[in-house]
């Protein structure tokens, strides 16, 4: 017998739930308006010279001048379409070499052994190799993007389809799965939160890799802005370019990887209320 909601618990529940979310902003904004001031007051106080340490206003309005101008729209189209080949491409290797990893022993005893080592290297010590084979070009950033990014994703992937509880398989395995029904029906569900913490990771390590191969080759891209801010030393564009990378790396978790993991905790029925904020 199906036990129907008390009258009003519903209304309840949305006015708590809309209540918590108005905290959660109020919250945010209160920190980001107290950063602004400490930020505000250290400029006021001299601590570095005006060059070094901008005003916020300065880098506001660095910021609004050269999204007017069009150069910063120019260099986050140049990166993000960088970054999403590279990532993409390091996406689709990365889960196959995770999930052929999670599968198979022999692969998880050779390749997974190189896969785990090459994981302590930092990406920009690819940016060398890719220059002397393919050159000072964007193929060679485009290699560091994946390189930097592959690696965290695979190990990743495996880790999920390793960590699947025995519980679940053999309960799947009572009740007549088998094979390729087993895998996509259990493991790869039961897969899917270790892989979308890898695709965060991923993407991190992609924008990383991103920014050191654009800072050494002048491409249009927001790390030759960077590089362009250094050299002029005008550091108010060097910090507003800083602030656009990091509000493009909020809005895609907020847009993409939180929603994945949000749809993820409800089908699981982990949903809790502070994941509503």
């Amino acid at each position: 017998m199906r036990v129907m909601p008390a009258p009003g618990a519903r209304e309840r529940e949305a006015e708590s739930k809309g209540r918590w979310v108005n905290r959660v902003w109020l919250s945010r904004l209160s920190f980001l308006v107290l950063l602004l001031l400490i930020w505000e007051l250290a400029f006021r106080l001299q601590l570095w010279p005006g060059y070094i340490f901008p005003a916020p206003s300065e880098v506001l309005d660095t910021l609004v001048y050269g999204l007017i101008r069009g150069y910063f729209l120019i260099g986050i189209w140049g990166s993000l379409r960088r970054l999403l080949i590279g990532y993409g491409m390091a996406l689709g290797i990365g889960l196959l070499l995770g999930l052929l990893m999670g599968q198979i022993r022999t692969v998880k005893a050779t390749l997974g052994l190189f896969v785990l080592g090459l994981q302590t290297l930092p990406s920009i010590c690819w940016l060398p190799l890719a220059i002397l084979w393919f050159g000072l070009n964007e193929r060679a950033i485009l290699f560091v993007v994946v390189m930097g990014a592959v690696l965290s994703i695979a190990q990743a992937t495996e880790d999920g389809v390793r960590n699947t509880s025995p519980l679940y398989l053999r309960a799947a395995c009572n009740l007549g799965a088998r094979g390729r029904r087993l895998y996509f029906a259990v493991i790869l569900p039961a897969a899917l939160p270790s892989v979308v913490t890898g695709m965060k990771m991923g993407w991190s390590f992609a924008w990383r890799s991103l920014m050191a191969g654009e800072l050494l080759y002048a491409l249009p891209g927001l790390g030759n802005l960077l590089t362009m801010g250094r050299e002029l030393n005008d550091m108010s564009q060097v910090v507003a370019v800083m602030v656009i990378i990091i509000t493009l790396g909020l809005l895609t978790d907020r847009l993409l990887f939180s929603t994945l993991e949000r749809l993820i905790r409800e089908r699981w029925g982990l949903l809790r209320s502070d994941d509503q904020g």
